[in-house]
């Protein structure tokens, strides 16, 4: 009950958005333990209401399949790895205009978190490792069925800072072209965001490469200037 006001006063203070952990293990129910969700529907639903009449939207931590129908539900505004969606849930995402941030650099460690819950936690174990077995055929799902796919790698827990790079090129393994990859990790995600695009007048903000990306994305991981506010940094120093 305390997740409403507890959201609505993040808006308040946020810039723009606010982060929910929709679901997680709950280590309570010994060997049967899963990934559950936290929040009943009606709840997340009175929260979401809370952030968007605050003026924020509203993004939730969501591995499991479970978890998505109540944040469809409840009108949720984005989808961190959303790596437990179906193909009903994603035509839904769709349908709704509800991306999601796939984090396949985080998916591919699903199976190490199998392996460290062990004959401890095996329902949980059993989950991890059957995302992990599906995580590509699961990626080309959400592309084929026309989710909007956000750039994001969940970096300062498991990822480090830095690695977008990584990221894109697991999404071009996964069947998204350089050309793709290139307008949904720019002007796509800036529209979505609101900040703007190739327009006069928004804030400069741009990598500078040696190659093409959207030719060469595998060759272009690394670039040689970031601008943020038309002010250049080398990467490292952007990053930090």
């Amino acid at each position: 009950g305390d997740l409403p006001p507890v959201m609505a006063e993040q808006a308040r203070d946020s810039d723009g958005w606010v982060k929910i952990v929709a679901d997680w293990i709950d280590r309570s129910q010994g060997a049967d333990s899963d990934l559950d969700p936290l929040w009943p529907t009606e709840i997340l639903q009175e929260g979401i209401a809370a952030a968007h009449e605050a003026g924020a939207r509203v993004t939730a931590h969501a591995f499991s399949h479970k978890a998505i129908d109540g944040l469809l539900e409840a009108g949720i505004d984005c989808i961190e790895h959303g790596s437990g969606i179906d193909e009903e849930q994603a035509q839904e995402c769709v349908r709704r205009g509800i991306p999601v941030t796939p984090t396949l650099l985080q998916v591919e460690l699903f199976n190490q978190f199998a392996a460290q819950a062990g004959k401890k936690y095996p329902v949980y174990a059993a989950t991890m490792q059957q995302m992990w077995e599906q995580r590509r055929e699961h990626f080309a799902m959400l592309h084929a069925a026309g989710v909007q796919l956000l750039p994001g790698t969940d970096s300062g827990g498991y990822q480090p800072h830095g690695e977008l790079g990584r990221e894109l090129a697991l999404w071009e393994r996964g069947g998204v072209s350089p050309r793709e990859i290139s307008d949904l990790a720019t002007w796509h995600a800036r529209d979505y965001l609101g900040i703007g695009a190739i327009e006069p007048g928004v804030r400069a903000d741009y990598l500078r490469y040696r190659v093409d990306p959207s030719d060469a994305l595998a060759r272009a991981t690394k670039p040689e200037k970031v601008a943020l506010l038309g002010q250049e940094f080398s990467p490292a120093a952007a990053v930090n």
